[in-house]
């Protein structure tokens, strides 16, 4: 059976659900794990988990672990990426260093200094990733969740023949929500989805077969909903579509919400008290913050999951990675959204650009769906952070500093709020001081 490579087990919860969403396939039943950390606490722990969610079960799945990658990548049929260089340390670098030349990030993990520096530290292990891949299981697949996925998706299909497709949650998690906000019954709604990741557009959103957008117009009055998604809401207004990533998150992509100090206040008033907590309402750092106080919680999570009274939950979630896995095997139809190569599939946009559109899944893989050209003032909206990510990919392709810099006077909040020589600036403090993280720009 599939012998499935976890690289970045030690993210905890999202390892958990992986392995449960698989677990609830019965044809999948002899699946071999093998998990991968460099934390071997972490990894202990995960082992353990799985472990017992195999017991719960009566599974005859099988578990291996391993700080040993090579290993863990030897025999592999599908390997799941999930990892975080240079873990918050580097991420704070992230948010701070940019913050004093007034590059206000919420997340910071897509698109501007955050993004492209994150991709770089991430890129200088998953290339290796590859290449290993290439030696040991050159007929895997990638499975690729880490962020930045346009930057990281794009180097690895210009660098390595390895199948890789990216994946996120923020299509399935926002027709959840678009539902929820008009009061559709989730199975009764339908929907087109397509663009780059965290910029994707609901090209089409019906309720029992006819339109569902007028009836989210209506909705967007109610300040209890646009409180919700404030970003996302004023975006709908304006561009007419409703895009995937959450208002924190899409606030940095584009130049409208951030670049002055007003302009930020106002989008954090935006926000309904009620919702959104979890990145302080879009505040500078926001999920920095978050994430520190998640740490706090990691081994206290692990204890409750591995007392012997606790049932670990093993409903299926609505992650992609054990649909696609289950289609390959067992030649199940399933349609999902993908980070692949355009290869012309949205006409408007470059050709060799990494792009997130329906996909079709059967046992020859996977089928990018072909949609045609979009609105123009959404490929509009795309070609402005697209510029960042292929410049940024080159960037680490072709170890070009001067290219990185470029791919963040490209950005479209930066360039809002920073002049070239103060870009240049910042770019070098941060290369300083990630350096440890980013040995492609050794030399």
């Amino acid at each position: 059976m599939a012998k499935v490579a976890f690289i970045g087990a030690g993210s905890a919860v999202f390892t958990r659900n992986l392995v449960a969403d698989l677990m609830t396939f019965p044809e999948l039943d002899e699946t071999r794990f093998c998990f991968m950390d460099i934390d071997e606490k972490r990894l202990e722990l995960v082992d353990r988990l799985a472990r017992k969610m195999i017991e719960q079960t009566g599974s005859r799945m099988t578990v291996e672990s391993t700080t040993d990658r090579r290993l863990a990548l030897t025999g592999a049929d599908y390997v799941i990426i999930s990892i975080q260089v240079g873990g918050l340390d580097a991420y704070e670098l992230d948010i701070e260093i940019p913050r004093k030349y007034g590059v206000e990030q919420c997340v910071g993990d897509t698109l501007g200094p955050g993004g492209v520096f994150r991709g770089l530290r991430h890129l200088a292990v998953i290339s290796d990733i590859c290449k290993e891949l290439e030696e040991v299981s050159p007929n895997a697949v990638i499975l690729q969740y880490t962020n930045p996925m346009v930057i990281i998706c794009r180097a690895l299909q210009a660098s390595s023949p390895i199948r890789t497709i990216g994946l996120c949650h923020s299509v399935q998690g926002t027709s959840e929500m678009l539902a929820r906000f008009i009061g559709a019954p989730y199975e009764e709604i339908k929907y087109w989805v397509a663009g780059i990741n965290h910029m994707s557009w609901f090209l089409q959103f019906e309720w029992n077969g006819k339109d569902a957008y007028p009836l989210l117009r209506e909705k967007m009055s109610d300040p209890s909903v646009y409180g919700e998604e404030p970003t996302r809401f004023e975006l709908f207004r304006h561009f007419g579509y409703f895009v995937t990533e959450s208002s924190g998150h899409a606030s940095e992509y584009v130049p409208y919400f951030r670049k002055r100090p007003e302009l930020l206040e106002d989008l954090v008033n935006r926000f309904s008290k009620d919702h959104n907590a979890w990145f302080d309402f879009g505040r500078t750092g926001g999920y920095l913050r978050h994430c520190k106080e998640e740490v706090k919680k990691y081994f206290d999570w692990f204890e409750e999951q591995l007392k012997p009274e606790t049932a670990i939950n093993l409903c299926r979630s609505h992650e992609y990675g054990a649909q696609i896995i289950h289609g390959i095997e067992t030649n199940t139809p399933y349609r999902i959204n993908g980070n692949v190569a355009n290869n012309g599939v949205i006409t408007n946009l470059p050709y060799d650009a990494c792009v997130e559109v329906p996909c079709l899944i059967d046992s020859t893989g996977i089928h990018p769906c072909h949609v045609g050209a979009l609105p123009p003032q959404l490929a509009a909206l795309i070609q402005t952070n697209l510029n960042v990510q292929e410049l940024a990919a080159q960037g680490h392709i072709l170890r070009d500093r001067s290219l990185i810099k470029q791919a963040i006077k490209m950005d479209p909040l930066t360039a809002a709020v920073c002049s070239l020589d103060e870009i240049d600036r910042m770019v070098d403090e941060l290369f300083d001081a990630q350096a440890q993280w980013l040995p492609q720009f050794s030399s």
